[in-house]
């Protein structure tokens, strides 16, 4: 694919970027409770039935309908308990105290609610019609043995762990974790607790991407700060490329005099797309090393966590073997103040959505939305979304919001 010299939309570029990405394939059987966020690499098969055996939906009495026939009283001939199920004889004319979860005994053609009856000193009365087969759980009802349970590349979270352990597998196959190399270039960057020079600042964005890679279950390797040496940079990338999945540099990859990241990256491997239609974020770049794909960040720090929330996260869950959309849908709502845009570029705005007085879904700017002004995303629950060729909104329009997910604390 040849370097596109213009502006390309997001829409375009994420299809070109996910059509090329293939799933990592090599797999591993782990405990689950190192397996919180892993993807799984085959399909979770059950191997005994769910429940294993018919039982109480409710605390109540277990009732044959043909000793209901008479209308009386029915002395209790037993208990069942979870764990502790009724295994003696079931005398005609009789019922079973029984609690939920507890085997129904042999024989047992209802479970009637204990709400639902009267206790008295010749047996128990039901106050309502019994029907067949009500508040019994039956055997297999939920999960059949050998029914699938989870599909390859689910996502396992404290919703699906303890479904397998229900079924009394210990361990899991999961894909291996994506290894990602993350490092950021320029000379003007400082690790925080060194004393700044002229004109330097404190290295933020390789901090922000570093902490979102182990976020979404990577394993990461951080080489550091590159200096603004094209030999130096070579030797990162080469290093980064012979470790990783995925490469992620921030910052080199605009039309700087020492912005070196594109001639490497045609000089090592290939340029997919760089530049984007979108506001903040426009130098992105896309392509790929000998063994690894890259991906690079631009310098400002909103524009770097903005591009690698929308590109690098949908990338990532991609190679990962995630199935499913890795970004929240997104929703409308009306705006609360007026917002300044542009038309040209696709604008992702930080907003703070709420419900209004009247229940409607409304959002607000949290202020100057400068690619620098990176405080906003800790006052912020979303983006507001603008569109490419919308420009200023009014108070009281309808924009698309699209919510925070776990990565900005959603």
């Amino acid at each position: 694919m040849e370097f596109t010299a213009g502006l390309i939309p997001l829409e375009t570029a994420m299809e070109q970027m996910l059509s090329r990405i293939v799933p990592v394939t090599e797999s591993e059987s782990i405990p689950l409770l190192k397996a919180c966020g892993r993807i799984t690499s085959h399909p979770v098969t059950s191997p005994i039935d769910v429940p294993g055996f018919d039982n109480s939906a409710m605390d109540g009495y277990a009732v044959r309908l043909q000793d209901l026939a008479s209308g009386t009283a029915l002395p209790v001939a037993g208990k069942a308990f979870a764990g502790q199920p009724f295994d003696g004889e079931w005398p005609e004319g009789t019922c079973i105290r029984i609690m939920t979860g507890a085997p129904v005994p042999q024989g047992t053609d209802a479970v009637v609610m204990q709400e639902e009856a009267t206790v008295t000193e010749s047996g128990v009365r039901f106050n309502e019609e019994v029907k067949n087969g009500q508040n019994v759980r039956l055997r297999g009802e939920d999960i059949r043995q050998g029914g699938n349970v989870l599909p390859a590349g689910k996502k396992l979270t404290a919703a699906e762990l303890p479904l397998i352990a229900s079924l009394g597998i210990p361990e899991v196959a999961v894909l291996r974790k994506v290894r990602a190399a993350v490092f950021s270039t320029g000379d003007e960057l400082q690790l925080p607790g060194t004393p700044l020079g002229d004109g330097q600042i404190y290295d933020t964005n390789r901090l922000a991407v570093h902490i979102m890679l182990e976020q979404l279950g990577c394993d990461v390797i951080d080489l550091g700060i590159i200096h603004d040496d094209p030999e130096a940079l070579r030797a990162a990338f080469i290093e980064a490329d012979s470790q990783a999945d995925v490469v992620i540099s921030s910052g080199g990859v605009s039309v700087g005099e020492a912005d070196y990241t594109k001639q490497l990256l045609e000089e090592l491997g290939e340029v997919g797309f760089w530049k984007l239609a979108i506001k903040p974020g426009k130098p992105f770049a896309f392509g790929r090393l000998t063994n690894s794909w890259f991906c690079g960040l631009p310098g400002n720090p909103v524009s770097a966590a903005l591009t690698f929330y929308q590109l690098v996260q949908p990338l990532l869950a991609r190679l990962s073997g995630e199935q499913g959309n890795a970004l929240p849908p997104r929703q409308r709502a009306r705006t609360v103040g007026r917002l300044k845009k542009s038309p040209g570029r696709l604008d992702f705005q930080r907003g703070i959505m709420r419900r209004g007085e009247d229940g409607q879904l409304e959002v607000l700017s949290t202020g100057h939305q400068g690619s620098h002004i990176f405080s906003s995303f800790s006052q912020a629950n979303c983006f507001i979304v603008l569109e490419r060729e919308r420009g200023h909104v009014e108070a009281g329009d309808w924009v698309e919001v699209e919510p925070f997910n776990h990565l900005f604390g959603g």
